[in-house]
């Protein structure tokens, strides 16, 4: 079975920036797309950005020009790089990528479609 685990998060002030780590175990294959998603306090959880096994990159309309996806094939590890945090990017994010077994496929922008999350990790940005 695949696991992806999120790492990186923490507490940045506002106008800064954070890394974070999406490392995956467990597949078999480097290529393959994976998904950022966020969860606010008393909100829904949203897509925030997503790389193809192409390297294709996509964001959501709240991040895009502040967030950039990224990968390492050889290590497996897909990173969510996030400049001008302000208190609106506190949540709780996580990765993800539809699995199978231990390959890959892609990544929904509808969390709903998943059935599975990680822990994910929190970044806090005070107001």
């Amino acid at each position: 079975q695949v696991q992806l685990v999120e790492s990186g998060g923490g507490l940045v002030q506002p106008g800064g920036s954070l890394t974070l780590s999406c490392a995956a175990s467990g597949i078999i294959s480097s290529i393959y797309g994976v998904g950022w998603y966020r969860q606010a306090p008393g909100k829904q959880r949203e897509w925030v950005a997503g790389i193809t096994g192409g390297g294709s990159t996509y964001y959501a309309d709240s991040v895009e020009g502040r967030f950039t996806i990224s990968r390492d094939n050889a290590k497996n590890t897909v990173f969510l790089q996030m400049i001008s945090l302000g208190p609106e990017d506190t949540a709780v994010y996580y990765c993800n990528s539809n699995c199978q077994g231990r390959k890959c496929y892609g990544y929904y922008t509808d969390p709903r479609l998943f059935d599975s999350w990680g822990q994910g990790t929190q970044v806090t940005v005070p107001s």
